[in-house]
């Protein structure tokens, strides 16, 4: 729940109810008096009986709006659709009512929405226009739609209302930093460290900006910060990845892999390999040539999508960013739209025969609606391109169903030495999504699936997947982007070798490199960690090209 509308509830007076010899309480006090019981529960993490209690209410009094929200942010976490559900009811009932709005902004960005966040969140802005929470929101959402300029006058705003919120400084150096403004962004962080607002994300940040050929100050205030034995887990993360970042860069590489490897280690999270593994054998199996072909006929034949996917850390923001160089070329970044699809068919990353019946089942006239779909979603960014590309990696996984939806679909497939591409991959702060970076070991036995699968659509999409092999991008650039082009059916752009001066936002990890001209430091990076990593080179196997 936003603390500004938790606070907001915890200062309205208690309903004064009456003795019951004299009067019982109203069916509305008896109500309030079961949500507040239902917030104190949620405050100590008591989910479950918090639950309880709402359903009481709605049984008692059905869309009862304070019910419902509560019971959205109950759902966050585990299960954000349905949270996005319970909000939007909410709102059905108490259009007028900010937080509201707010909540379901940030669910809608938490599932990677940002057309539908952008919405909510200028509504709350609309209705209650000091709420910096909303202003922070909605400038997070421009950010991940790559409109950071329009982000920046709303963390002004909002840093106007209130200098001291944690989010402000740090959320309007993420919007600088997309737009490749580093030194601005730098002088935010400092600030924000300063004032120890959001400091670990502050000092994570900041040394993201550059590269360091020289030891920085702050380096050894990360470290003072970490020797702190009371240092929260998820706050020790973000500080030794800061840390390892910039002993990397200063090739202290033993120092650096001692702090990543410390901080996986206190983010804690697990990944249940062999569930993953019976997933892909049962994608193996349903997308089979047979089903394929009994499909041929199915989706829209429009050639406007392009995706563009792959493991993290692969180059996929890279070669985004050349494809959308092109006058015809519009670069959408990470869309969330196809996953949320699939998840609406049981689409799931362990065995479940829900997605299966879903796939089995489709008609062709179901097969044009969901493409549709994804199409009006996607027309929603510039009308007038002839490609939009969607970048997001791990689409790899929804391979099958992309070439059932979008037959004449551009599809781009990143491929790196898988060595450096683990690496790169460990070395950063992932989110709990991607638990397969928990440790070396997991990570490449992750790898490995990940490439089992990726040669099964080879196998049963012949021609239609293009392998961007990251080293020869980087070796030859001028020929590789053309051969990009070339499969998006579109004439060449000189345009296209200049992608870093493109103008406009980046919003992935990579922003700093993706500004900067090809280079070729990060070819066979993983040799300066070779006797630290060697559990991700054994896990491998024959994949790790040594």
């Amino acid at each position: 729940m936003p603390p500004a509308w938790s606070k907001h509830i915890k200062a309205q007076p208690a309903p004064k109810v009456k003795q019951p010899k004299v009067k019982p309480p109203s069916r509305a006090q008896a109500d309030d008096i079961l949500l507040r019981q239902a917030l104190d529960l949620q405050q100590a993490k008591r989910l479950s009986e918090a639950e309880e209690l709402c359903h009481r209410v709605l049984a008692r009094t059905p869309n009862h709006p304070l019910s419902l929200y509560i019971l959205g942010t109950l759902g966050l976490g585990f299960d954000d659709e349905l949270a996005i559900q319970y909000f939007a009811r909410a709102i059905g009932q108490a259009p007028q009512n900010p937080y509201f709005h707010l909540s379901l902004g940030e669910a809608y960005l938490k599932v990677g929405d940002s057309l539908l966040a952008i919405k909510h969140l200028q509504r709350a802005c609309e209705l209650k226009p000091d709420l910096v929470e909303a202003l922070c929101g909605l400038g997070r959402a421009y950010v991940s739609s790559d409109k950071a300029a329009m982000a920046l006058p709303l963390y002004e705003k909002a840093l106007k209302i209130n200098s001291i919120h944690p989010m402000v400084r740090t959320g309007l150096a993420n919007a600088l930093t997309s737009l490749g403004r580093m030194d601005d962004a730098r002088a935010y962080l400092k600030e924000a460290i300063e004032r120890r607002l959001n400091m670990p994300a502050a000092y994570n940040d900041l040394m993201h900006t550059r590269k360091f050929t020289e030891e920085p100050s702050e380096l050894a205030s990360i470290l003072s910060e970490l020797a702190n034995p009371n240092l929260a887990p998820d706050l020790a993360q973000q500080l030794h990845h800061a840390a390892g970042k910039v002993l990397d860069d200063l090739q202290r590489y033993d120092e650096a892999m001692d702090h990543f490897q410390k901080a996986k280690r206190v983010a804690g999270y697990d990944f249940d390999l062999e569930s993953y593994r019976r997933w892909v054998d049962s994608m193996i199996e349903l997308f089979s040539p047979e089903m394929l072909a009994a499909k041929a006929s199915h989706g829209n034949p429009s050639e406007i999508p392009v995706f563009v996917l792959g493991m993290p850390r692969s180059g996929t923001t890279l070669t985004e960013q050349i494809c959308a160089s092109h006058p015809d070329v519009h670069g959408a970044g990470e869309l969330t739209k196809l996953r949320r699809i699939a998840n609406s068919m049981g689409f799931r990353t362990q065995p479940d025969e829900a997605f299966r019946g879903s796939i089995m089942s489709m008609t062709r006239d179901q097969s044009r609606t969901l493409a549709e779909e994804y199409l009006s979603y996607l027309r929603q960014h510039p009308p007038a391109a002839l490609r939009i590309v969607d970048k997001l990696p791990h689409n790899f996984e929804l391979m099958g169903l992309i070439g059932i939806l979008f037959p004449n679909a551009r599809i781009i497939h990143c491929r790196r030495d898988a060595i450096d591409n683990c690496l790169s991959c460990f070395v950063l702060n992932f989110t709990k999504q991607h638990s397969y970076n928990a440790d070396l070991q997991t990570l490449g036995l992750y790898y490995r699936e990940y490439d089992r699968l990726m040669r099964h659509w080879d196998k049963v999409f012949p021609g239609r997947i293009f392998e961007n092999r990251y080293e020869t991008l980087v070796a030859d650039q001028e020929t590789q982007s053309r051969r990009l082009i070339e499969h998006l059916g579109l004439p060449w752009d000189d345009a296209c070798l200049r992608f870093f001066d493109k103008d406009g936002s980046v919003n992935t990890v990579s922003r700093w490199q993706v500004r900067q001209p090809i280079y070729k430091s990060s070819v066979k990076r993983w040799k300066h960690y070779e006797s630290e990593i060697q559990p991700l080179i054994q896990s491998l196997g024959d994949l790790a090209e040594i």
